[in-house]
């Protein structure tokens, strides 16, 4: 069983660009990193026909690649299929294309699952994205298995139960194979896309987004990232390396559209998410599409009002396990919630008793309704859910009163 991803009370995302790059960055384009994304996309998640590169030991990638045939094929059987059949009669047809994920580190390949006509995507969660750089080093055949073997471990939750664990995102925040660069381009290859773009990025303080160029990058080699919270960890990755962008499309196609995936490393708690240039770059998107799992319960809290707000006032669709909105406040905000499978109570016992007991009674009060795929925490015995959390149907008008019958002339 897999163990929570845990998010906590936030501290604001910082870039300290020098002087002498930022003299320089109006004249440089965005520094695009589609070698090394697709060096991912061949060597780690085994995409595409090309042979490896010369430098890199064929027969450990062909090793671990025979590993990963065996993963994607259950994970396209036991969740891709099920759920894309479950979702198809039950999104909008009208859904926006625009798809925020709290609380999704690592899973693109659910929001993927969720919303397959997605075009931009937004992913938040407290593990950076990573540096891209390192794969190519891997010349010695033993660092490169180990890399591989360890890469392998750390992603067989999100590859069996659809979703990751804390520590096996805490190990991936250093070495070789970065988690998040690698869960994301691994998540995009299971569905068939091949990558276009990769760029890195900051938030301006109005929450406009400006992409790091080379000069600024270089600038940032030797400042490390920090943890976002005092209990996570340090990463061995520059700060440069924080957010990232995915660009991507269906793989041997040139016509076919872009996706743009962005994954933000940011604290989501209110200290640092109100007000902040994510909290305003998400107000620029307008109405959106949103999902959230495995999210350990925290858009309960009152700690986290702020992200739960930006839901409410901006979503038109959302898909979730119980971690999602709470009854009370979905009814207050003017949703309606729709429940599928068994919840019979938290998986965490950290879970707010009060919300904890809305959600027995939500899913205690409606037909009991089939699930046939896991989709974040099981409940408290081990029970698949799943809830939809959609406006509240417009009331039809009342049809007119008919009009009164003429009276009979006097004789």
């Amino acid at each position: 069983m897999d163990k929570p991803r845990l998010m906590f009370v936030p501290v604001a995302l910082a870039f300290a660009l020098t002087a002498a790059a930022s003299s320089t960055a109006s004249a440089e384009e965005a520094k695009d990193f589609i070698s090394d994304a697709k060096l991912f996309y061949r060597v780690v998640a085994c995409g595409g026909t090309e042979p490896p590169p010369a430098n890199l030991d064929a027969k450990v990638i062909e090793k671990h690649c025979a590993e990963m045939a065996k993963r994607y094929e259950y994970i396209r059987g036991h969740y891709f299929e099920p759920a894309a059949k479950f979702f198809a009669d039950k999104r909008p047809a009208d859904l926006p294309t625009t798809v925020v994920y709290p609380f999704g580190g690592g899973d693109l390949m659910s929001a993927l699952v969720t919303y397959p006509d997605a075009r931009d995507i937004t992913t938040i969660s407290l593990e950076h994205a990573g540096d891209p750089t390192r794969l190519a080093t891997m010349t010695k055949k033993t660092q490169l298995a180990t890399a591989l073997q360890n890469y392998r471990a750390a992603v067989a939750g999100l590859l069996s139960l659809h979703d990751s664990t804390s520590e096996n995102m805490r190990k991936l925040e250093v070495g070789g194979i970065p988690g998040q660069l690698s869960f994301h381009i691994t998540g995009m290859t299971a569905h068939g896309y091949e990558p276009v773009s990769l760029k890195f990025f900051t938030f301006n303080e109005d929450g406009t987004i400006h992409y790091l160029t080379a000069s600024e990058i270089d600038a940032l080699q030797h400042k490390k990232a920090k943890k976002i919270r005092n209990s996570w960890v340090d990463t061995d990755f520059s700060e440069a390396y924080n957010n990232m962008e995915l660009t991507f499309r269906k793989a041997g196609d040139p016509k076919a559209p872009l996706i743009v995936h962005r994954h933000v490393a940011w604290n989501l708690g209110d200290n640092g998410f109100k007000g902040s240039p994510l909290e305003k770059y998400l107000q620029s998107k307008g109405k959106i599409a949103a999902m959230t799992k495995a999210a350990s319960y925290l858009i309960w809290s009152s700690a986290f009002s702020g992200i739960r707000d930006y839901l409410l006032n901006n979503m038109v669709w959302m898909v979730s396990d119980a971690t999602g909105i709470a009854p009370k406040a979905a009814k207050k905000a003017g949703f309606t919630q729709t429940t599928y499978g068994t919840f019979s109570g938290a998986f965490l016992e950290e879970a707010i008793p009060e919300v904890n007991q809305q959600m027995i009674e939500l899913w205690a009060s409606q037909p009991k309704r089939k699930l046939p795929f896991r989709y974040g925490y099981p409940d408290s015995e081990k029970h698949v859910h799943l809830m939809i959390t959609a406006p509240k149907p417009a009331k039809a008008p009342a049809p007119p009163k008919p009009a009164p019958t003429p009276k009979a002339p006097a004789k």
